[in-house]
């Protein structure tokens, strides 16, 4: 029972293999909060909050074009494929061993001698492939914020919220990409981390605000009129933006993209995770 069990997981690691160059994703999940329980007023952030303040050139705005090279063909939503694999090769392993131990014969030498050629290199690609691992983001809403989300969200905004809150590897951050067009990245400096999606209704649209930790790139570059505008046009028609700081002490700052409904909202613009 035991040769046939190791043969099978043999056989289905070779299967899992090509499965790590695919970027797996977990379940949206959206956490419903009271309409008060989040507070989106300014408060005082960066010590670099000083009219003397002035973005580099490296950081200046740069185009607005992007593009979805490196999407995988499907996706694989509500477990990490890096988990899967690591279990994969332990179990793999394991029954080489158990295999070997019960059965002295050259058959059962065989058997688990195939275990530990396919047992141990599984297992190090799932560690590998777990280091570089970036997990989901939450998603937090209010109920008017949940129930208009459908109705309201722009082909943009939707794409956002499937991309950031599934599993990435290999990215230095989820929407690196997005933060480096913006200039929002200084040169040799860590990326900002993307932490949490918020979703609430204002005035009958909705206003889906995406929260980064920036410990490097000083307030000032992200609300910097220049960039607000940029925000607009790069996420696309259909919605405005504007800058909100989160929590002083964590350095929490938000895009907040506000729905247009005079505006079209689809668009021929997609934005790159």
């Amino acid at each position: 029972m035991v040769k046939t069990i190791l043969t099978i997981a043999a056989i289905c690691s070779v299967a899992i293999a090509p499965a790590v160059a695919f970027a797996p994703q977990s379940t949206l999940s959206s956490k419903v909060l009271s309409s008060h329980s989040k507070n989106f007023e300014s408060t005082k952030m960066f010590m670099s909050d000083d009219d003397s303040w002035e973005a580099s050139k490296s950081a200046m705005v740069g185009g607005a074009g992007v593009n979805n090279a490196g999407e995988p063909p499907f996706e694989i939503r509500g477990f990490s494929l890096g988990n899967l694999i690591i279990a994969s090769g332990v179990l793999i392993t394991v029954l080489s061993f158990v295999e070997y131990l019960s059965d002295s014969g050259s058959e059962g030498l065989n058997v688990s001698g195939l275990g530990f050629v396919y047992g141990i290199p599984v297992f190090l690609a799932g560690a590998a492939l777990k280091y570089a691992e970036i997990e989901p983001v939450p998603v937090f809403s209010t109920p008017e914020g949940e129930q208009i989300y459908e109705s309201k969200k722009t082909d943009i905004i939707d794409k956002i919220k499937k991309d950031v809150t599934r599993h990435r590897y290999g990215d230095e951050a989820h929407l690196d990409t997005t933060v480096k067009k913006l200039g929002l990245v200084i040169p040799g400096k860590a990326y900002p981390q993307l932490r949490e999606l918020r979703q609430e209704e204002v005035d009958g649209e909705l206003a889906f605000t995406i929260v980064w930790q920036s410990l490097e790139t000083p307030y000032k570059m992200w609300a910097d009129e220049r960039r607000i505008k940029k925000y607009e046009t790069y996420f696309g028609k259909g919605v405005t933006a504007d800058v909100v700081k989160i929590d002083a002490e964590q350095r929490l700052v938000g895009i907040r993209l506000i729905t247009n409904s005079d505006v079209p909202a689809k668009t021929e613009e997609t934005v790159e995770a």
